[in-house]
């Protein structure tokens, strides 16, 4: 049987020797890299790189990679994690009465385009909203959210969160405004989906607002949450013409095409290890 791969993230100021200590580390520890990535933002001076590595020869157990490798990330200050690839990460998946991103998740979870464990589905509408969408084994949640029960409602999401060990949270079209505390719990394992105009329109019906002023291009980002309403670190984004030809149901019909790719695009992304945060952005190192 093939060893075991794993893959190393990492940032860190920028310093000779970096490339150095993590090449020579690995070859010392019997490991031969599969795949390397390196990125140096000369604007904040921060050093960022993603590795794939397996045994060259015999297998050595995750944990002794991470003890051994923790001495050099510390002489460097790094931010690092190192997994198993195999190791698939538990997602939650929040949605609102827009089913469209939450069923393009479940089939390609379901056809092994995203390697995940699915914890659960978690609505503010009732388990009908989705009638004809097989769950299957996921545990539905429905928390009915108000102005008064906010606070009570969150601290339920969270618990859950918490129950089923969560790694990563997917608002797939969750339209509810997470409040700061909540954000910052999940800071950096939380992913948004939303709609991309130029110029912006906020509320209801954007695409409708969009008809109106007569725009050429709509889109979607995705986007890790922060308290800054969706002006958090984007991971993906995508775009697609109009014309004068287009309606406001074509519209919609195109924005629920670019949401979906997009959405997918920024949580394999996640799952795969290829996003590193930089400040108010993202390093997403490509495959």
């Amino acid at each position: 049987m093939p060893h075991s791969q794993f893959v190393l993230t990492l940032s860190c100021p920028d310093r000779p020797g970096i490339v150095s200590a993590v090449s020579t580390f690995l070859a010392q520890n019997g490991q031969n890299i599969l795949d390397a990535q390196q990125f140096d933002d000369i604007e904040t001076k921060k050093f960022f790189m993603r590795v794939v590595f397996t045994a060259a020869d015999l297998a050595v157990e995750l944990s002794a990679l991470q003890t051994g490798f923790a001495a050099i990330a510390q002489r460097f200050a790094m931010d690092w994690q190192m997994r198993d690839r195999a190791a698939k990460r538990r997602v939650m998946l929040l949605a609102s009465k827009s089913d469209h991103c939450l069923v393009d998740i479940l089939y390609r979870w379901r056809t092994g385009e995203l390697d995940m464990i699915p914890t659960a589905v978690v609505s503010n509408h009732p388990r009908e909203t989705y009638a004809g969408l097989d769950f299957g084994d996921i545990p539905f949640h429905h928390l009915p959210a108000s102005k008064e029960n906010k606070p009570q409602q969150e601290a339920a999401i969270w618990k859950l969160v918490e129950d089923t060990d969560t790694d990563l949270v997917v608002l797939a079209r969750y339209m509810q405004i997470l409040s700061d505390d909540l954000s910052a719990k999940l800071s950096g394992r939380c992913i948004n989906i939303h709609h991309s105009f130029l110029p912006g329109f906020k509320g209801a019906r954007p695409y409708h607002q969009a008809h109106e002023r007569g725009v050429k291009l709509i889109g979607a980002t995705a986007h890790y949450v922060t308290r800054d309403l969706d002006e958090g670190p984007i991971i993906d984004q995508d775009v697609e013409r109009i014309s004068h030809r287009d309606t406001p149901d074509d519209l919609v019909r195109k924005g629920r095409d670019i949401e979906r790719r997009v959405l997918a695009r920024a949580v394999r992304h996640h799952l795969e290890d290829r996003v590193i945060l930089n400040g108010r952005k993202t390093v997403v190192f490509m495959d």
